[in-house]
């Protein structure tokens, strides 16, 4: 990548062009967090100049990104490098978007940008950091701090920066600087402002980060998650506490913890911070005890309405709201469940089985060790009990020893609703292991008596 990268500078170099490494491309050099497949640059060519500049270099696909934007976006084999022309922006405080306009100068593109640690930039060519705003030090500070001394400014400009600055924070493990934590939480209510679908993927990548349960904390801390998920702060001060005094975790801390524990995937996620949502809407008190009757059905249901108010799209909203609805029966499982219970979880789940078993292995945030191993055995041979009836199912298939021809021939009748209710039941029996499924004379047999009761 830095290759490529010094490749450009040349080129632009030789043109009397600049152009220099800026945000995450300098703080990852500085931060030594290894080679990445992506780089930002910035110059003072407009897009059709780049585009020039850059065809020599050969790259495999160039993309203008957005005209008003003036990037350019250049494919080299796995690298992917956006070359930005120097900008100035002005802003409508009523508008969901920066009004962007080119620029002549870095020191100005540098000025505009929201904290100090994205407002640095590096001269491919000797390695010099131009650094007008301290972002150096705060870098190893670990501090996120605005650019300037007015951070209510940088986040009138684009109230976003609220949510990139608590990203950045569970990205990278930094803490906001107390004047800008101060500015998010006066500003939180901009982001009405924001459309969800910026909203969505700022989520996804706080939720992907390697901190994501500082960043939830950070959110609602800081008044922000009442305009992104409400519902989340009703889980704070839920008690799972039972009127004996025997304690149990909040449900709030729960689920940060979930959340933290579960695989950096999307779907997981996402599933480990809506599993328990419904609880405080299913509270009930019975004999002493708490309980949460039927939270994962409800739950299901206010995953759905969140991840559509975001703007997520059908199919991610039915595998999320899935592995909440199905997140109670994969944490009941015990070894004496039958093959045909694992079965129909397993067909139940479908592709997201990986993602439900990595969310009951999450569910157990108990501070006893006996107790999380014992339950990351209970996952691991339910797991291991998929894997092995996955293979079986690879080579016998499940479904019906007779479909709907043999069936229509057996009984002499055209197709029909009276079809349904003996194949399901055939396929019933086989996933339960109590009929074969090529034994064609046993399930003729079934089938001749569900016929017979229901004449």
């Amino acid at each position: 990548m830095l290759d490529i990268i010094k490749m450009l500078a040349e080129v632009f170099r030789a043109q009397q062009k600049q152009l220099y490494m800026v945000g995450g491309t300098v703080r990852d050099v500085l931060l030594q967090r290894g080679p990445s497949n992506d780089g930002d640059l910035a110059t003072d060519a407009r897009p059709e100049e780049i585009k020039r500049l850059v065809a020599p270099t050969h790259p495999t696909a160039v993309v203008l990104v957005g005209e008003r934007f003036g990037t350019v976006r250049l494919h080299y084999d796995d690298s992917i490098i956006e070359i930005t022309t120097f900008r100035s922006e002005r802003y409508d405080p009523e508008s969901r978007k920066p009004e962007v306009c080119f620029g002549d100068s870095l020191e100005d593109d540098l000025a505009r940008r929201d904290f100090t640690i994205n407002a640095l930039a590096r001269d491919p060519l000797n390695g010099h950091i131009i650094d007008l705003f301290d972002g150096r030090q705060d870098l190893e500070d670990h501090i996120l701090r605005a650019v300037g001394n007015e951070p209510d400014k940088r986040f009138n400009e684009d109230p976003l920066r609220l949510l990139r600055a608590v990203r950045f924070a569970a990205q990278l493990d930094f803490e906001i600087e107390s004047g800008t934590r101060a500015a998010i939480a006066r500003q939180a209510n901009t982001l009405q402002k924001i459309s969800r679908e910026r909203i969505r993927d700022e989520m996804n990548k706080l939720l992907l980060s390697p901190h994501p349960a500082k960043g939830l904390d950070l959110l609602v801390g800081l008044g922000l998650m009442e305009w992104i998920i409400p519902e989340v702060i009703e889980l704070r001060g839920v008690s799972q506490r039972t009127a004996t005094g025997r304690t149990s975790k909040d449900v709030y801390a729960h689920v940060l913890r979930v959340v933290e524990r579960s695989s950096a995937r999307p779907v997981a996620r996402w599933g480990a911070l809506l599993h328990d949502i419904a609880k405080p809407r299913t509270k009930s008190v019975e004999d002493n005890k708490i309980h949460f009757f039927g939270h994962e059905d409800v739950g299901a249901y206010m995953a759905r309405d969140i991840l559509k108010r975001l703007h997520f799209d059908r199919e991610f909203i039915q595998n999320v709201s899935q592995v909440v609805k199905l997140h109670m029966r994969a944490n009941a499982y015990t070894s004496d469940w039958t093959d045909g219970a694992v079965r129909r979880l397993m067909l139940d789940s479908g592709d997201i089985l990986p993602d439900l078993l990595d969310l009951s292995r999450a569910d157990i945030t108990s501070y006893r060790i006996d107790k999380v191993n014992r339950a990351a055995a209970r996952v691991q041979e339910l797991s291991e009990r998929c894997q092995v009836l996955q293979e079986e199912a690879e080579r016998v298939p499940l479904r019906s020893p007779l479909d709907g021809n043999e069936l229509m021939e057996l009984f002499e009748r055209g197709p029909g609703p009276w079809l349904r209710p003996i194949k399901d039941h055939l396929l019933g029996l086989v996933i339960d292991g109590v009929l074969a499924a090529d034994d064609k004379e046993e399930a003729t047999r079934i089938a001749r008596q569900i016929m017979h009761e229901q004449q």
